[in-house]
């Protein structure tokens, strides 16, 4: 059967990471944690089914809050204090010990953080309320982030890096998508911002190559960096395809080793699309563009959509979410068809 998915079963290495095929599960959120975000043993099975039960090359496990104040949910698993990293260490053993690289997601909500979670009310890049449906946060106007506060929250990124690599995770990915803290930056949606971190692309762009500086000192160049970018809102005054392959030069020059794309304002939804990779006409553009690895999720139900993405040079990877999330074994069975 491997030879009928030959794409999709083909090794691949981003820096010094080797995974075994391009099927990758992407960050789903679960919140089985903790109140205060610790690891469960609910979770460590969920994951554990996941990483044996079917032949992952990699799991990139649900988004991780750096901060309280960037808290989406309740039960959102934290990588916010060096009190997670214990537990961390046994989610990371348990995804290896079945055969899969991990990576850990940090995020920082922004106006997508309710305030009967944070105790705070939320900060964002400018003060507007998100354009999304359903509602994330109150659904109240944040408060603009000042310029030390953006710098705490770059140093808030670094630091939960660093936290993953002590907890023994392959890498990190940096997440820019879902109309979550920097994608709201990213968004012209969002950021009406008029100093050094809004206005033309460049500005918008500027928190991101700072926290990809600052990670990368953090972690050394050697450890895997991606980003989730949510390249394109496909909504009128928002970012468009050409945004996002712009987006994704600049931050492939920055550093980042792997690009994983999907949706901005829009989430991971498109409207009036359930079609296998659905925002296949951004990634491929941005693969075009790039000379780093780029993942593509979303609408993928069998090992022939992935394969047949991967031959039309949508992607280099594929994520795949609803089907692992629904079965553990879903892998290994399209393997077998």
């Amino acid at each position: 059967m491997e030879e009928k998915y030959e794409l999709a079963m083909k090794p691949m290495t981003i820096g010094n990471l080797t995974l075994k095929n391009r099927i990758v599960m992407p960050p789903i959120a679960t919140y089985q944690s903790t109140e205060d975000g610790k690891v469960t043993s609910k979770m460590l099975e969920y994951y554990g089914m996941r990483a044996t039960g079917s032949n992952l090359a990699m799991i990139i496990t649900e988004h991780s809050y750096i901060d309280i104040r960037g808290k989406a949910r309740k039960n959102q698993l934290s990588i916010s204090s060096d009190e997670d990293i214990e537990g961390l260490k046994r989610l990371v053993d348990t995804i290896h010990q079945g055969g899969a690289k991990a990576m850990a997601q940090l995020n920082h909500a922004g106006s997508a953080a309710p305030s009967d979670v944070t105790g705070e009310r939320a900060v964002a890049p400018s003060s507007v309320i998100l354009p999304v449906s359903p509602m994330m946060g109150d659904g109240t106007a944040p408060e603009e982030l000042t310029v030390s506060q953006i710098a705490e929250i770059v140093e808030q990124f670094a630091c939960a890096a660093k936290r993953a690599k002590a907890a023994g995770y392959d890498g990190v990915e940096i997440h820019s998508a879902h109309a979550y803290l920097l994608n709201q930056f990213y968004s012209p949606l969002t950021n009406h911002r008029e100093d050094d971190y809004g206005g033309d692309i460049e500005r918008r762009l500027r928190i991101h190559r700072e926290i990809i500086q600052s990670v990368r000192s953090a972690v050394g160049k050697e450890f895997m960096l991606s980003l989730r970018l949510g390249g394109c809102d496909y909504a009128e005054g928002g970012n468009t395809i050409e945004d996002s392959v712009y987006a994704s030069k600049a931050l492939a020059d920055a550093g980042v080793d792997m690009l994983n794309i999907t949706g901005g304002m829009c989430r991971y939804t498109r409207q009036g699309h359930n079609e296998p990779g659905y925002f296949q006409d951004m990634s491929s553009a941005i693969k075009k563009a790039v000379s780093i690895p780029v993942m593509l999720t979303g609408g993928v139900k069998t090992l022939e959509d992935a394969e047949t993405l991967l031959k039309n040079n949508a992607a280099d990877l594929i994520g795949v979410g609803r089907e692992i999330l629904k079965n553990p074994y879903w892998l290994m069975e399209q393997m077998e068809k």
